[in-house]
């Protein structure tokens, strides 16, 4: 941070360091979880090295694509997984990239749940949920339609093997090198198909009142730090949105119940997508805030969901969070840490490219500002 050089340009409060735990962070924009589908027959390959590494800088932080926990957590097409032998070997030349430029490097942990595509029969039965309701058919970014398979319902006794795969899943992901894990707590997957009351219809102790809701979340989280150590572990949650008909009829409270468990894990980071998907809210009494999360948190607290630079620059100066995840902006700028120091205009993204399975086009081929 500067030392009293007065004729240097204010710093950037985005681009202040951070101690994250054990981390020394250089800067406060994480690259967010983006999944991209080009791990080919679910194993990481080659290309995101290149991916990856394109976006590290030293003492930065990056977040993988969501990596699925086993077989049945896969739901859609070429998306990573961290179950087996070949895919841990797959993530370990990428994971020695990021750390050979200095970067610190999360692998996102996953179960789709219910949210599985019509062609999709993880070891050929129906996907798994909290519910047997089927989720309705979504009309995705670029306007195709997309279809998922009626889900079967987790009998109680089936749940602490699924626990059992987010712990596997975590200690795999050391062996592969990661820095640590995020849960993917967030955006109708699995995890929040238990949370939400709107999906959640048990009657056993995973359903019901709040307590019962969360207590599959928090039971992956105790499974994940007894086997890798708090310190390695971060959640991601979305408490008011309700993406993939995924809502609850009390967000905030929802969100307070989560994060004040969490503090009895010792978590390192809590990791959230704000209400409004646009920008941070300007009222700190607004009605749908993180605020009051972030007030409750004793961990690192990182928001997400639509920032750009003014807006960062601005939650970071306000104590609104310590670090701001960038998705769709660092997708399409592997340079963006250096292009919001000096203000400098961002390559647009193109949405139809996003999941392509091209290993170049839309993935390594955005161009730095130097070309």
């Amino acid at each position: 941070m500067g030392e009293n050089n007065n004729d240097q340009t204010p710093t950037i409060p985005l681009l202040t360091p951070y101690k994250m735990g054990k981390f020394n962070l250089s800067h406060r924009i994480v690259l967010a979880p983006l999944t991209r589908h080009r791990s080919y027959n679910n194993v990481p390959q080659e290309h995101a090295i290149l991916y990856y590494s394109q976006r590290t800088s030293k003492g930065g932080f990056l977040i993988a694509e969501a990596t699925g926990v086993s077989e049945s957590a896969q739901g859609y097409p070429n998306t990573p997984g961290i179950w087996t032998k070949e895919q841990v070997e797959g993530w370990k030349p990428i994971v020695d990239a990021v750390h050979s430029k200095g970067g610190v490097f999360f692998c996102q942990i996953w179960h789709v749940g219910r949210v599985s595509d019509s062609g999709s029969k993880p070891n050929g039965q129906a996907p798994i949920s909290s519910t047997d309701k089927p989720l309705s058919p979504q009309v995705e970014a670029n306007g195709d339609i997309e279809y998922f398979s009626p889900p079967r319902r987790l009998r109680t006794d089936e749940i602490p093997e699924i626990v059992n795969d987010f712990r596997l899943a975590a200690r795999n992901a050391i062996e592969a090198g990661f820095d640590g894990v995020e849960i993917h707590g967030a955006h109708g997957y699995l995890i929040e198909q238990f949370m939400k009351d709107h999906v959640n219809d048990r009657t056993d102790q995973y359903g019901g009142s709040l307590e019962n809701r969360c207590r599959f979340a928090l039971e992956v989280v105790e499974a994940v730090v007894n086997e890798i150590g708090g310190d390695r572990v971060g959640i991601r949650l979305s408490p008011f949105a309700d993406l993939m008909e995924a809502g609850d009829s009390n967000p905030n409270a929802l969100g307070l119940y989560m994060v004040e468990s969490l503090n009895k894990y010792g978590i390192l980071y809590c990791h959230m997508v704000e209400p409004r998907m646009e920008s941070v809210p300007e009222e700190s009494e607004c009605p749908r805030s993180l605020l009051p999360m972030r007030k409750v948190f004793k961990g690192t607290f990182i928001a997400a969901g639509g920032y750009d630079r003014e807006d960062g620059i601005r939650a970071i100066a306000e104590n609104q969070a310590d670090l701001i995840a960038y998705g769709r902006w660092f997708l399409a700028n592997p340079d963006l840490p250096r292009r919001f120091e000096i203000d400098a205009p961002l390559n647009k993204y193109n949405r139809k490219t996003f999941y392509l399975s091209d290993p170049v086009v839309g993935y390594t081929d955005y161009p730095f500002l130097e070309e």
